[in-house]
């Protein structure tokens, strides 16, 4: 998450403080329907008077019929235990509207969206009542998560909703739409696929989706399939209604129940592609401080403060949510089982985890597995923005050792790469002397900080800063060149008046020889990044588009740079296959052979052998015969080095898989002992420069 987001809200200056005594329990917060019933229940145990304010129906846009569609009814509501309010309402309230009125002790009022909403007006104005089984697609109870056996088997792929769809490359009707990923059959002229039907072909086992939940600064009401407007844009780091799916993502986001049923539908049509459905969550902060529905029903408690009184902000985006308080934790682990319940998501990745205290995450774990799913994948940023008072109980790095989630692997990521904006190298783009602490990683980084190798996600790029080819092309100095985007100290384009203009004269692909993709620099140290994240123990991540060479014009926080920076572009499928074809190739080999996931600490010590390591350069073998694999021996060569060297290697007849950014299950080629057991010279065999090579025997 970037934490520069000008459309943040300042944070309110002081709050005042609301102590409990035991939390509430109860399973029923927010509005439960019955035959013939229904019940509210808030928390909000500073308040001396609750009210809810019913409205009807939306049903028409005429001036008469708005008038009588915002006459309210006002019900009192029974204080209860535990500081719930509590309203039993007979009838049928379904479609009807509803917001909370507390009144204090000091004699202030004000009104709230329900906290546990589960459906709102456009823009997230009121609560809507909807009764769930009312909001299922067509076959919903036939809906199974893709069978995972362990947290290793993973291949995950984060994914925007919008950047998937919106590029009229794309050729799917519903741009930027949930119902987007329900469209088959798509291809391009040259016959190859495109949209969820390239995502089974690549073989992935799940998209992580960034933020789907309700977020703040899109105008539901104007958002379309535009690319030129930018305000149609937004990652989603800026929550709003947390167990609500964002409206600008659906047809219609006027009708409360078409964005429900339409991320039902964007659920179900990749489970039957057998892709799992991660989510990106963000209970780390809110959008709004002092104007949330939090702080109205409960001031003072949901948000972390200092001794003065001041809200903290360890976000770094002006608050930062008190997880460790009893009915906040409530709050996230009721939210993650409303959605891994109801929506059938298969996992969650946690924004800035490490503003997340430990008990709570470790609990939350616990509960998911124990009540919903043992295979629901968790995971997330082990760090904050800023200082926060949590301090000692923040989960890092570390903290996670046997408890049940993973968190991501910054320590490998910068072994690879570098640092992650500037020109800084690592293994794969150029630095010495990093070979050492890749071997640490490609462990599982089993002796650097994690328990077992589910505890890692190895990665090289995400949404934030540089993306993979950028970052790369940065590292060659070729940024002017291919002409990036750069920009002035008071963040306004060099040389452009417009981001239009900026990304129409970059040339990100110009070194790039069409008739040999794969002899490009760039192009091999690309490869080699991911192909070392895909092969090591531990669970795997790349980003969207990396398998087209996506680029982002150098653009390192492309949050406000709308369409033009961030639309996935279609037809570079077709431009550079023989990359998709070596993602493909890998995500394949890792699916289909045990010994590149193993599960355990002990396996990975025991038959993870490392053969030779220089600068430039490491090799090492898997022994797949003692896990089951096919393969009964596999050696993995990185060669970071332009040149072409000589590796020794055990003797033995050898499988060529992969090499040279080419990949085959089954044999490239084959060596074998030549006299006395040596290959080509002196027992070695020779491997390209700026390249992977994996070899098996049977």
């Amino acid at each position: 998450m970037m934490i520069d987001d000008k459309k943040r809200k300042p944070a309110a200056k002081k709050a005042s403080s609301v102590q409990i005594t035991a939390a509430y329990e109860g399973e029923d917060l927010g509005v439960t329907l019955g035959e013939n019933l229904c019940v509210f229940k808030v928390w909000s145990p500073a308040a001396v008077q609750m009210q809810v304010l019913l409205y009807p129906p939306l049903t028409g846009e005429s001036s008469d019929e708005h008038s009588d569609q915002m006459k309210q009814q006002v019900m009192p509501m029974q204080s209860n235990e535990q500081g719930v309010w509590v309203l039993d309402l007979a009838g049928e309230w379904r479609g009807y509207r509803y917001m909370f009125r507390p009144t204090f002790a000091n004699g202030t009022s004000t009104t709230a969206v329900d906290p546990y909403a589960r459906a709102v007006t456009m823009n997230g104005e009121m609560g809507v009542i909807v009764d769930m089984e009312q909001t299922h697609p067509e076959a919903w109870h036939q809906d199974q998560r893709p069978e995972l056996h362990h947290a290793t088997d993973a291949v995950l792929y984060e994914l925007h909703v919008r950047d998937f769809s919106i590029h009229p490359s794309s050729g799917i009707v519903n741009k930027g739409k949930y119902l987007a990923f329900t469209e088959t059959g798509l291809r391009d002229e040259a016959g190859h696929t495109l949209g969820i039907d390239h995502l089974a072909e690549l073989g992935i086992t799940h998209v992580h989706l960034m933020p789907v939940f309700d977020f703040a600064t899109v105008d539901e009401a104007s958002v379309n399939d535009h690319m030129h407007d930018a305000s149609n844009y937004n990652w989603g780091y800026d929550p709003l209604h947390y167990n609500v799916p964002e409206g600008s993502y659906a047809s219609r986001a006027d009708e409360p129940e078409t964005r429900i049923r339409e991320f039902k539908s964007m659920i179900a049509a990749l489970h039957r592609k057998g892709i799992g459905v991660i989510m990106d969550v963000v209970y780390n902060h809110t959008f709004d401080t002092a104007g949330s529905s939090f702080e109205k029903l409960a001031p003072g408690y949901y948000y972390r403060q200092h001794a003065d009184g001041t809200y903290s902000n360890g976000s770094g985006t002006g608050n930062e949510v008190a997880t460790e308080r009893a009915m906040v934790r409530k709050f996230i682990i009721d939210s993650v089982r409303f959605w891994a319940e109801q929506y059938h998501v298969d996992g969650f990745r946690f924004d800035l985890m490490g503003l997340m205290d430990i008990t709570t995450m470790k609990q939350l774990a616990s509960e998911l597995h124990t009540r919903v799913s043992p295979s629901i994948l968790l995971y997330g940023e082990p760090w904050g923005a800023l200082e926060s008072p949590l301090a000692d109980e923040m989960t890092l790095k570390g903290t996670q050792r046997g408890a049940g989630f993973a968190v991501f692997n910054d320590n490998f990521r910068g072994v690879i790469k570098g640092d992650s904006d500037g020109d800084g190298k690592g293994f794969a783009t150029g630095e010495e002397g990093k070979a050492a602490d890749l071997w640490t990683g490609v462990q599982g980084s089993i002796h650097d900080f994690a328990e077992a190798p589910a505890e890692t996600i190895n990665y090289v790029t995400v949404h934030d800063n540089l993306n993979l080819w950028d970052k790369v092309a940065r590292t060659q100095g070729l940024q002017e060149v291919l002409g990036f985007l750069q920009y002035n100290e008071d963040g306004s384009l060099k040389g452009c008046c417009s981001v239009e203009e900026a990304v129409r004269k970059a040339n990100p692909y110009l070194q790039v020889d069409p008739h040999d993709v794969l002899g490009n620099e760039t192009v091999r140290r690309c490869l080699l990044a991911n192909g070392i994240v895909l092969t090591s123990q531990g669970i795997p991540l790349i980003a969207a588009g990396d398998e087209l060479l996506r680029s982002k014009y150098g653009d390192m926080n492309s949050h406000q740079s709308g369409d033009m920076v961030n639309a996935i572009h279609w037809e570079q499928k077709q431009r550079f296959k023989p990359v998709f074809d070596y993602y493909r190739g890998l995500i394949q080999l890792r699916r289909e052979h045990p010994a590149f996931r193993l599960r355990t600490r002990e396996a990975i010590e025991q038959y993870v052998c490392l053969l030779h390591q220089e600068e430039g350069l490491l090799a090492y073998e898997l022994q797949g015969a003692a896990v089951e694999d096919i393969w009964q021996r596999i050696v993995v060569i990185y060669n970071a080095a332009m040149r072409a060297r000589l590796i020794p290697i055990p003797s033995g007849v050898w499988n060529v898989a992969v090499e040279d950014g080419r990949v085959d299950a089954h044999s490239l080629r084959t060596v074998q002992d030549r006299q006395n057991g040596h290959y080509g010279e002196n027992g070695k065999i020779k491997v390209k420069g700026l390249s992977m090579t994996i070899l098996y025997s049977v």
